[in-house]
């Protein structure tokens, strides 16, 4: 018979918890409302929670019903509804293009508009210089170590 593979969720270091009435009862004694404030708490998250959902409900009943008596109704004047639909809808899509239109034209003007001035304002000459002063001491040092190093 072949071994068995180990079971590396419960070794045998382990001990388990017995499984009575009284490990339930310690082990849930902590989270017992012992006071009137976790009491109150606890209350009122039933009614609210209640309240709730009586509310949520009453507002599907109400939609649901008011599909039932208002469809027929939607129905016959339907085509009055349908171009007022279509034209809300191209209205509305309009003015979002328009918006990201505006955005996009907006950021093109102020990306090109300040690269250009930052161009112009800038003195790169000394900025330039010590960036290729600290990189030229990169380089020195690189030359040294290998040329210092054994194999190289």
């Amino acid at each position: 018979m072949a071994a068995r593979p180990p079971n590396y969720f419960f070794n045998n270091t382990q001990t388990r918890l017995p499984l009575s009435p009284s490990f339930l009862h310690k082990l849930l004694q902590p989270h017992i409302p012992n006071s009137s404030h976790q009491l109150m708490g606890f209350l009122t998250l039933v009614i609210s929670g209640g309240i709730l959902l009586l509310l949520t409900g009453i507002t599907i009943t109400t939609i649901i019903l008011g599909l039932i008596f208002f469809t027929p109704l939607i129905l016959i004047t339907s085509p009055i509804w349908i171009p007022l639909f279509i034209a809300a809808v191209g209205f509305l899509s309009l003015c979002g293009f328009g918006a990201v239109a505006f955005g996009a034209v907006t950021w093109v003007y102020n990306y090109f508009s300040t690269r250009r001035s930052m161009v112009d304002d800038y003195d790169d000459t000394a900025d330039v210089k010590d960036y290729a002063r600290g990189f030229g001491g990169y380089l020195q040092y690189y030359k040294v170590m290998k040329d210092t190093a054994p194999g190289a």
